[in-house]
Formats: C-alpha cells, sequence, structure tokens
C-alpha cells in the first residue's frame, strides 16, 4: 500500500511526542509533572454546560448544523467585535462558525494556496500553519521572529520576490509559543504590507481575551482597509475553558469568509447546534469571569517565572497567552533540555524547536495544570542544576 506524499512527509504532531513520554514514564510508575500541552485545566463554566444540556433536548439540533453557523451565534460573534474592538461585522456575510480554530486555520490554506504557491508565516509558530499550505500543495516561507524585535514579524526582511508571489501570510498576536504581544502600529504595518503585495492577511487570534497586568489585545480588523484583505480567527477554547467542545468562529473580509464557507461545506458538516449554543453562553460570560480565570493564570505565571529565573534560566513575564517562553543555558539543544529536565526532575516541557528552527534554544511552559501540580513541578525545577 502507497500512501499520498503529503502523508509520508507529515511530521508526527508536536503533542504527539509528549504525550508519549508521559506514558513512558508512568509505564515505569513515575509520576511526571507536565508544562507541555495548553489545555486548559479549569472547569468550562456552569452557565455554559446549562446551554448545551438545553441545546442537547431541542430536536431540531439532532439534525445537520448548516456549515456557516446558526444565526443567532453569527449575530453573537458580530456583537462580540463591536462590544470588544469597536468593529461593525456583517453577522451574515462576515463571519461563520468554526469547529475550533484550528479545524479554521487548517481549511484557509485550500481557499488561497494551489500547488506551488507561497505562504509567509512566522517562525516559531503553531506548526498547523505550515501543515495546512502543504496539504493544499503549496510552500512556506518562514518568518524569522527574533527576541530582539519583540518576536515580531519584521516585513522589511522578506525578500521582495517572496512578497511577490506570497498568497497569504500569518500572524498571532498574542503569540504562541512566545507570548509576545503587538502594537497597533505592527497590525497597520502587517495590513499596508498585505495590501501593497495583494496577499490575504490570516491572524490567529485564539488568545486576545487571555491577557494580563490590564493589557488589551487588539483586533487586526480594528485597522482603516483591514477588511479589505484580513480574516481574523478566534476560539473560545482557551477563552472559557472549552477545549473539548471545539467551538470557534472567523471574521473579516466577506469574500474571504464565503471561501472558508464553500470549502467547509464541501468538507465537514457543520459544528453541533448545541455546542454552538455553549459559544453563545461563553460570548454571553460576564466580563468579571473573565477576569477572574486570568487572574488563576496570572498567579501561575508569576510563579513559573520567578523559579525559573531562581535556577538560572532567564523568563520573563509575558502579557498575553497561556505559555512561558525562554531560552535555554548555553551547550544544550532545546531537546536535550528538555531531557534533561524529563531526567532530573519528571517534569515535561515543550522544546522549542517543535514550532520551527526559529524556535531552537527555547523551551515553552503552559500555564494550565492544576495549581498543587504547578508547586509541585516547581519544587523539582528548583532542584535542577542548569549546568550539571
Amino acid at each position: 500500500m502507497k500512501f499520498a506524499e503529503r502523508v509520508e512527509n507529515l511530521p508526527p504532531y508536536l503533542f504527539v511526542g509528549i504525550s508519549r513520554a508521559i506514558a513512558k514514564k508512568k509505564e515505569q510508575g513515575i509520576d511526571v509533572i507536565s508544562f507541555g500541552i495548553g489545555d486548559p485545566d479549569m472547569h468550562t463554566p456552569q452557565p455554559v454546560l446549562d446551554a448545551l444540556y438545553d441545546g442537547a433536548k431541542n430536536p431540531a439540533n439532532h439534525r445537520y448544523p448548516e456549515s456557516e453557523g446558526l444565526p443567532e451565534f453569527r449575530a453573537r460573534a458580530a456583537k462580540f467585535y463591536k462590544d470588544r474592538f469597536d468593529v461593525h461585522i456583517d453577522p451574515e456575510t462576515e463571519v461563520i462558525n468554526l469547529i475550533g480554530a484550528k479545524e479554521g486555520i487548517a481549511h484557509a490554506a485550500l481557499c488561497f494556496i494551489d500547488p506551488g504557491d507561497i505562504s509567509i508565516s512566522p517562525d516559531p509558530a503553531y506548526p498547523v500553519y505550515e501543515i495546512g499550505t502543504m496539504f493544499a500543495g503549496g510552500t512556506t516561507h518562514f518568518a524569522t521572529l527574533k527576541e530582539e524585535k519583540d518576536y515580531l514579524v519584521d516585513f522589511s526582511e522578506i525578500p521582495t520576490d517572496i512578497a511577490k508571489k506570497a498568497k497569504t501570510l500569518w500572524i498571532n498576536y498574542p503569540n504562541n509559543p512566545t507570548g509576545a504581544i503587538a502594537p497597533m502600529s505592527f497590525f497597520q504595518e502587517a495590513v499596508q504590507y498585505c495590501k501593497e503585495y495583494d496577499i490575504a492577511l490570516l491572524h490567529d487570534a485564539a488568545y486576545t481575551e487571555v491577557t494580563y497586568d490590564g493589557y488589551v489585545a487588539p483586533s487586526v480588523l480594528q485597522v482603516d482597509g483591514a477588511m479589505e484583505i484580513a480574516m481574523e480567527f478566534h476560539s473560545l477554547s482557551k477563552t472559557a475553558n472549552m477545549t473539548g467542545w471545539r467551538v470557534g468562529f472567523a471574521a473579516g473580509n466577506r469574500d474571504m469568509v464565503n471561501a472558508l464557507m464553500r470549502v467547509k461545506s464541501n468538507i465537514d458538516s457543520g459544528l453541533s447546534q448545541a455546542n454552538q449554543e455553549m459559544g453563545i453562553a461563553a460570548l454571553n460570560l460576564p466580563s468579571s469571569w473573565l477576569d477572574k480565570n486570568n487572574e488563576v493564570y496570572q498567579k501561575r505565571r508569576d510563579k513559573v517565572v520567578a523559579t525559573l529565573n531562581e535556577i538560572g534560566v532567564p523568563a520573563v513575564a509575558p502579557k498575553g497567552a497561556l505559555y512561558i517562553w525562554t531560552p535555554i543555558p548555553e551547550g544544550y539543544t532545546s531537546a536535550e533540555f528538555a531531557q534533561k529536565l524529563l531526567d532530573d526532575a519528571d517534569v515535561v516541557v515543550t522544546p522549542g524547536n517543535g514550532y520551527g528552527p526559529g524556535g531552537e534554544g527555547y523551551i515553552r511552559l503552559s500555564l494550565t495544570i492544576p495549581d498543587d501540580q504547578i508547586d509541585e513541578g516547581l519544587r523539582r525545577l528548583a532542584k535542577i542544576r542548569v549546568n550539571a
């Protein structure tokens, strides 16, 4: 049996390896603390679960959903944009429901990329940007994110011949894996750049609502002219502790949204309407709930950063997302240092090179594990001697 080249060349998904490392330790009777995967440990809020229960009893929700999503869901997503960003979104034509943002991000490549086309992606980055492009038959040009430039894409470093050929450009702020944030001036530059070269601007905005220290993340759609060339992807997975329910949406240019709807209608049958009603309830949660949720992560962030600095791993507290991204000590690769922490402390972290070559020399720690495990993991890390 011969498989397609796209499958033969497909690398294992990053977190599969992490899960296997944990399983191997557990087989040996070893309790492992994992800072590896960004999967919120806190429960889905009760009003959201109540919406699922009520929605599941509605016979109308037992049938196929529409690919673009319930009108009520799209209207609530449009209200979110108005309330949060003061951006007007037409719920009929400029927003679409997604089976989690990951699905929409992967399918977006099929809207723009033909075999041989180029997509520009940050490096390091969420792996799905590149994988979606590969599935569509395209190639990725990586724009390296540098610590000294605050992990912002430097458009001046993208070769002009690449820009002229590129069909899409991915950005992601607050950023996974680095935790970097972007000022409005960056989004203005991104819109201007993509308009100049006729590139579709795709913004993964999964973490705009997970922020700290009073920081409020902007939307690229706030930029004048963005609606001409941009589409933005949102997820309720991290915002409302809903990773397992797969609720997200994309909003932006109506032609781009329509293209994604046409792709999705031929590939999937949409998200369960009961789950979409959960999404409506999540978007209706009071800001006080979100503030308290983020306070938990902020306290964890501060403890993790303090411990890493104590053991000689310089870490800076991010203002957004759910991760600590930090350089590793000299003399190690990312994989070697991650292995050292696993061997010496039974602690799992994600090696930075799993997010692309630009992540080499870094590790990522997730804040999405219970406080008692955070404390135990930090107790173990505090005993580490990084030069040993």
